[in-house]
């Protein structure tokens, strides 16, 4: 197996818990920044790494679009393209597709779909995402799935779970007809006696339906795979209709095999799916918040923007020890916005990841 999930201990549903992957270690509960574009927009590596992340996020979608994935491949994946020598998980494409709505057309072989970068056409089945997913490298990839739209009648959420089922079996079948050691593996890795190997995950469809979630979930238990995802959520259904399905989902699961929900959500909304079971999560809100001047703290938002820190002395957040909080005045922060400047992304960004990195630290130290 190239990944080895053991939990250590647990109080109640929550569980403390190490992923081990062929690039490092991972505490769980955790959250893993965005990096779309193997990048985590306007914050260079050197900081993600200060900051304690252990696991990014890229995305199959736009990077199979730019820079082209036989580019990556050629660099040597991934972890070498964006000199990242921590793990990384590639989502299928499957979501942004979905986002793409009128630009895409959805059959049993797979999505036809035009670029939204110049409306070039492009096809994504089950076998063409998992040769991206392999020839990008991820230590994780995701079985390629519809998701369903919000809201849709129980006979459109039926045949959106059924064919998601079927594109997982066919993920899996190309996945391991096709997964080999990647040849590009360093020699800290060789160090680390990693056989260097990818894993691949199933997710879990069903709409915002109790009954066809723990129908996907039992069925894609099934097919078998080392870790499962719940897919679909923040689609615009309710907040408390995503945290029913997450909780009623979850039940479905196996208890000894990493748990993914994909999307979400507010840091007091992660902290309490970490609570319910979760071990895996990722979300754009810290970083899309930060360039828009939403800034999480202790004492509640921030909108950094408001005339209001024109001459705030104090630190952004007094209980967080990031480098932003110890330096930086919200007067500063502010001025940085209201300018344009580059540099108000960038810090704003680090504070946020910060605060959610926080977060999980917390929920991990409360067990």
């Amino acid at each position: 197996m190239s990944i080895h999930f053991q939990i250590e201990t647990s109080a109640g549903a929550v569980r403390l818990a190490k992923l081990t992957t062929p690039h490092g270690e991972i505490e769980t509960p955790v959250f893993m920044p965005v990096g779309t574009l193997a990048s985590v927009k306007g914050v260079p590596q050197d900081v993600l790494e200060e900051l304690g992340i252990q696991i990014l996020l890229g995305n199959t979608y736009h990077l199979y679009l730019r820079p082209g994935v036989e580019t990556v491949r050629t660099m040597g994946g991934l972890h070498k393209f964006m000199s990242w020598d921590r793990a990384i998980l590639t989502d299928s494409g499957g979501f942004q597709v979905f986002s793409l709505n009128e630009l895409r057309k959805v059959s049993e072989e797979g999505v036809t779909f035009r670029s939204h970068l110049d409306g070039s056409s492009h096809f994504f089945s089950p076998e063409s995402a998992m040769a991206a997913q392999i020839g990008l490298g991820a230590d994780i990839i995701m079985a390629f799935d519809e998701c369903t739209e919000y809201p849709a009648e129980r006979e459109r959420a039926r045949a959106s779970m059924e064919m998601t089922l079927r594109w997982a079996e066919r993920s899996k079948k190309y996945f391991e007809e096709h997964t080999r050691e990647v040849p590009w593996a360093s020699s800290q890795l060789a160090a680390r006696g990693s056989q260097q190997t990818q894993s691949l995950f199933g997710i879990v469809q069903g709409g915002m339906d109790r009954e066809l979630r723990r129908e996907s979930a039992l069925r894609t238990v099934e097919i078998g795979f080392p870790g499962y995802a719940i897919g679909g959520l923040s689609v615009g259904e309710p907040r408390e209709m995503t945290r029913e399905i997450i909780e009623s989902t979850l039940e479905h699961l196996p208890a000894d095999k990493p748990r993914y929900v994909m999307g979400v959500g507010t840091p007091e909304e992660i902290a309490e799916y970490a609570r319910m079971g979760v071990d895996m999560m990722d979300c754009v809100l810290p970083t899309r918040a930060a360039r828009h001047g939403l800034l999480f703290t202790s004492e509640g938002k921030v909108s950094i923007k408001q005339a209001r820190y024109a001459q705030d002395a104090s630190p952004l957040d007094p209980k967080c020890g990031c480098r932003v909080c110890a330096r930086y005045s919200r007067a500063y922060l502010r001025h940085l916005y209201a300018s344009n400047e580059v540099l108000a992304q960038v810090l704003n960004t680090i504070h946020n990841l910060t605060y959610y990195l926080d977060t999980m630290r917390a929920v991990r130290h409360a067990i």
